[in-house]
């Protein structure tokens, strides 16, 4: 079979190969611990899944309006305004099968055969991929090795005539960096400077811990040229219920809808019901949500001091359930790193290359019980004292 030269340009994504890589060991009796993968360990909240079942029940079982049931996509709007000071009526938002497919969707819209898109690293290992699949051409900006953040000078300074747009992902997979909200208004005076397009990843927003959350597209005058990303995956622990939703100018949600009526055609409509309550029982955060970030910044702080006993560097991740840790004093490149892991101890890790160019960096999930980082840290540390 002979593959298309579009779908030849593309990589596998290193991130969904860590699951496989597990259940693969894992056949052979060998007791994995996955520090690759990028899912809470929580259930989803009781309330959630009830709502579900009731839809189910009721016979939700149907096609529903592409761009989303009319009842959760005015739940989004007062959710934008409420918490992200975003004004996005409902015609201004599309719900999607996850917020991946609102990524993909907002670049195969924006992006026209041979337009520059702007992808600060390290970044998430998709954003590439999809600008390829669209015939776009990806440019790399390397951000501030201090904290991982992009500075208005370097953006300005990678500008050109055929930037189109930006992806800007806070708080950050794969490093936990969170932009405050001067990094983003000093980001925002560039980007309507060059009146270019920003697609916003705030899939992450609710995992944070010593910062707050600041979204890009609240700015005035930036509204016209903001694609907000979000959805259920992460702060509800619904990673296998596919929900997301985009909000952004009417014309190009309309457009990516349109994609989407040719691709998915819509997210499952019980979920979508389900969707409704999580947004709008506001005690489904306070009795899980908030509970479960207390566990993941439990973890983090856990093993930020497991990795400095090892003599590993590692920056303190203000959000996510990730760290991006310095390898170099092991003289190996990420990927032979993490074969090392894998092979020698049963770990896994994601290497730094799939993020950018950061090779001595790995990235670890700490999406996993404390119990399993304790064993993962324990193995590590032994072979490198091996």
């Amino acid at each position: 079979m002979k593959v298309s030269r579009l779908v030849k340009r593309i990589s596998e994504s290193a991130t969904a190969k860590t699951k496989e890589m597990a259940e693969e060991i894992e056949k052979h009796g060998v007791k994995v611990v996955n520090l690759g993968i990028g899912e809470p360990d929580f259930d989803t909240p009781e309330p959630i899944r009830k709502a579900a079942y009731d839809a189910l029940a009721s016979g939700c079982t149907h096609y529903t309006p592409s761009q989303g049931i009319p009842e959760l996509r005015e739940a989004i709007a007062e959710k934008l305004k409420r918490e992200n000071r975003i004004e996005a009526p409902p015609d201004n938002i599309i719900v999607t099968p996850g917020s991946k497919q609102a990524v993909y969707e907002a670049i195969l819209t924006l992006v026209e055969e041979g337009d520059e898109v702007l992808i600060p690293t390290p970044a998430w290992v998709s954003y590439r991929e999809m600008v390829k699949l669209a015939g776009g051409v990806v440019k790399e900006i390397r951000t501030d090795n201090t904290n991982f953040v992009l500075t208005p000078e370097v953006l300005e300074e990678n500008i050109g005539n055929k930037t189109k747009l930006l992806i800007l992902n806070s708080p950050n997979n794969p490093t936990g960096a969170v932009y405050s909200s001067k990094e983003i208004r000093d980001l925002a005076e560039v980007i309507m400077d060059h009146h270019i397009y920003v697609i916003s990843d705030e899939i992450y927003e609710k995992i944070i811990y010593e910062k707050e959350h600041f979204s890009i597209g609240s700015i005035p005058d930036m509204e016209d040229l903001t694609i907000t990303v979000n959805g259920f995956s992460k702060c509800f622990a619904m990673t296998g219920w596919r929900l997301g939703y985009a909000a952004g100018p009417k014309e190009i949600i309309s457009a990516m809808n349109k994609v989407q009526q040719h691709t998915v055609t819509c997210a499952p409509s019980f979920v979508q019901k389900a969707g409704v309550v999580a947004l709008n029982n506001e005690s489904i955060w306070e009795n899980y949500g908030k509970k479960m970030v207390e566990k993941f910044k439990e973890r983090r702080d856990f093993l930020i001091k497991e990795f400095q006993d090892m003599g590993l560097h590692v920056k303190t991740a203000s959000g996510a359930f990730y760290l991006f840790p310095d390898i170099s004093r092991t003289n190996m490149t990420s990927t032979k790193f993490s074969e090392f892991l894998i092979n020698k101890v049963g770990v896994i890790v994601t290497p730094g290359s799939a993020f950018g160019n950061y090779d001595n960096n790995i990235r670890v999930s700490y999406a996993t019980s404390l119990e399993n980082l304790k064993e993962a840290t324990e193995r590590i540390k032994r072979v490198l004292e091996e």
